[in-house]
């Protein structure tokens, strides 16, 4: 065996380093601070060549994505009338409750099969980008071939996050933090299909990968919310249930959109993406869209400790849901006209209203 096979078989044995938040501030931050002054002839001009340059999408490519975005529009549809609506009837839901369920139904079947799918990349194939997310750079080129099993997660993702776009402010109950929500999905589907153009699709599976498993926590804990009432009986396995789902999706929202979240991804993208590829494009855009959604886990995780401390300090007695910011249609029309870009009807002429993507009777008093 010569020398250079010997170092190369000590590199790939080496132990992979961890980074915590002091090394993500001094030296993410350091290197982030210095490619801002290093950027002199940085603008508009050069950020359109740059993405003439770089990005690399077909048009065939976006066609699929959009034709898969409204293929998860039908499909929730015809969940919600043959299998959501009638088993929430079947299982003697109260009212109010069997309204909501077919919307945490149908994102628990989605996010369930979507990360389960990250943990097989990550996990359970040659793919080393959670023990070392630093070599989701290692070998990065414009315009290089996208593995189909990573292609395949980036399909499934970008076309549920347009399909989402329009099912918040259409199929979904509206909530207090729904404009927050809209633009998460906006942020999001920029993140995926831009990162797919630049070829920064391996660390895109992790950023999907620590944000999945916090949804599935969600809509499970609040299914569970709906079903200690069913039948007009108190069910106390669903009510224990509920209560642990919220201590664990408080607990997992820490540590994997708070903790893990900067100390793999940013520092990899603030850091050593440029370690590896001193001209990457695209370098402040991505992150300035990354920061954005650390902020926006931010603004939920006070939302959850604001709830947490009421139900420590007596003020909420029951755990009623984690993040059910309902607000009442006379509110939902005011948010709405105030946001024009954002209106939509959700009360018909005839006096119907709209609940998941469907006509309903309006409750009359």
């Amino acid at each position: 065996m010569s020398d250079m096979e010997v170092e190369k078989k000590v590199q790939s044995v080496s132990i992979v380093p961890t980074f915590g938040y002091m090394d993500l501030l001094l030296q993410g931050g350091g290197r982030f601070l210095d490619a801002v002054q290093e950027c002199k002839d940085c603008g508009l001009k050069l950020s359109w060549d740059t993405l003439q340059a770089h990005a690399n999408v077909s048009w065939a490519e976006v066609l699929c994505l959009l034709l898969c975005a409204l293929a998860w529009t039908l499909f929730r549809r015809a969940t919600t009338t043959w299998i959501f609506q009638p088993f929430a009837t079947w299982c003697q839901l109260q009212p109010k409750e069997a309204e909501k369920f077919p919307e945490s139904a149908w994102k628990l079947l989605f996010y369930s099969t979507s990360w389960s799918y990250s943990v097989y990349l990550l996990f359970f194939t040659e793919y080393n980008f959670f023990q070392d997310p630093s070599s989701a750079f290692y070998d990065w080129k414009p315009g290089g071939a996208v593995p189909r099993n990573i292609a395949l997660a980036y399909l499934i993702q970008g076309s549920f996050y347009a399909h989402s776009t329009y099912a918040t402010l259409y199929m979904d109950a509206w909530r207090k933090d729904s404009i927050v929500m809209i633009l998460h999905h906006l942020v999001t589907f920029t993140l995926i299909t831009f990162s797919y153009a630049f070829r920064y699709h391996n660390i895109g599976i992790l950023v999907l990968f620590l944000h999945d498993v916090n949804d599935i926590q969600l809509e499970f804990t609040k299914i569970n919310v709906y079903f200690k009432t069913r039948g007009e009986k108190y069910h106390r396995t669903n009510d224990i249930i509920s209560d642990i789902g919220c201590v664990t999706f408080s607990f997992s929202w820490f540590w994997f959109r708070l903790y893990w979240f900067p100390q793999k991804v940013l520092f990899a993208t603030c850091y050593s993406s440029l370690e590896s590829n001193p001209n990457i494009p695209f370098y402040f855009f991505f992150n300035i869209l990354l920061f954005v959604l650390t902020l926006m886990n931010i603004y939920w995780f006070l939302f959850i400790i604001l709830f947490v401390g009421k139900v420590l300090t007596g003020q909420v007695q029951d755990v009623n849901d984690v993040r059910e910011y309902d607000i009442d249609n006379d509110q939902k029309v005011g948010v709405r006209a105030n946001c024009k870009s954002l209106r939509h009807k959700n009360t018909l002429s005839n006096g119907q209203s709209l609940s998941n993507g469907f006509v309903k009777k309006k409750k009359r008093t």
